[in-house]
């Protein structure tokens, strides 16, 4: 893009050149504890550290050193969207970043895409989702709880410093107040996932995606289960994503003690033609993994087939 073109809609909140008015900016200590503020001119960071002038960071590069009143020493960088949003106000639990991003490769997100989603929590995964979709796209998020939609819209426009033009924010259930269509994916975040299945197949565009994020194995049976009898959807598919960063420290090259583990599991599926039955599943069920007193496909575990040689 030429230098001499202006940076409009979500692109302008990736700012480049010296810190300005309005900005996030994002302060780490020298034990790597981090603060995310918004510069005003005029107002003051403190902590037990001591005060820094906002005014001290204006006009400065990014990536600069300053020292607060007490001589701590903060580097000053704009924040990326992983920290701001494990330092974002919440109201419900956030999707962590390394979900998020899984969500969005899942969903083949990219420019342009249009996608619905459905528990908006505190906005963070909203924020991987705008950004991913870009301004020619459109994220439709809807929240049962007034009070988490509230957060979550003053999250989404802190971090891109504006109220998105391709995002739409309903304060509703998703089966009661969906009424787009043609989509390209659905992301789930919500108790019972399983109760919008219907819903979603109707908006979704034939070979669309549907992403569920849920956190317990009772929920992960009953949503997949749902899916397969439902019989408008490929072979449902499931994973976690585990996280483990590393300690570096000269020759001391060692996994960290802690990792980032468990935190839910992502279901996908994609919406079939209208009047597509799938071939019957090939791979035969271990006896009694649905219960003794189950009599449909599979009971006998051979799922309606004949072995295969």
């Amino acid at each position: 893009m030429p230098d001499n073109l202006p940076v409009t809609g979500i692109a302008a909140g990736r700012r480049r050149g010296p810190f300005a008015v309005g900005e996030l900016v994002q302060l780490s200590d020298p034990r790597g504890k981090m603060h995310t503020i918004t510069l005003e001119a005029g107002k003051e960071f403190h902590t037990h550290r001591g005060g820094l002038p906002h005014d001290d960071l204006l006009g400065r590069p990014e990536g600069s050193v300053v020292t607060s009143s007490n001589g701590t020493a903060y580097l000053a960088l704009r924040p990326i969207l992983d920290d701001f949003v494990l330092a974002m106000p919440r109201g419900a639990q956030v999707i962590y970043p390394k979900d998020a991003a899984r969500i969005v490769g899942l969903a083949n997100l990219g420019p342009g895409a249009r996608v619905a989603e459905a528990g908006v929590g505190s906005g963070a995964m909203t924020c991987s989702l705008i950004r991913a979709v870009a301004d020619d796209g459109h994220v439709y998020s809807y929240e049962r709880r007034a009070d988490f939609a509230e957060i979550a819209a003053g999250n989404v426009t802190r971090w891109f410093g504006i109220q998105p033009p391709s995002w739409t924010l309903t304060v509703g259930d998703l089966v009661e107040s969906l009424d787009v269509t043609d989509l390209d994916a659905v992301v789930l975040d919500m108790l019972a996932p399983w109760e919008c299945v219907d819903a979603v197949w109707a908006a979704l565009a034939p070979g669309g995606i549907l992403v569920g994020y849920v956190a317990t194995t009772t929920q992960l049976s009953r949503l997949v289960e749902t899916l397969r009898v439902s019989g408008g959807w490929t072979e449902p598919r499931a994973e976690e994503t585990l996280m483990r960063t590393w300690h570096l420290e000269g020759l001391a090259v060692r996994p960290d003690h802690r990792m980032n583990g468990h935190t839910g599991f992502l279901v996908t599926t994609r919406r079939l033609a209208a009047g597509t039955v799938l071939p019957p599943r090939r791979r035969r069920p271990s006896p009694g993994s649905y219960g003794s007193d189950y009599t449909g496909p599979g009971a006998s575990g051979t799922d309606g087939d004949s072995p295969e040689g």
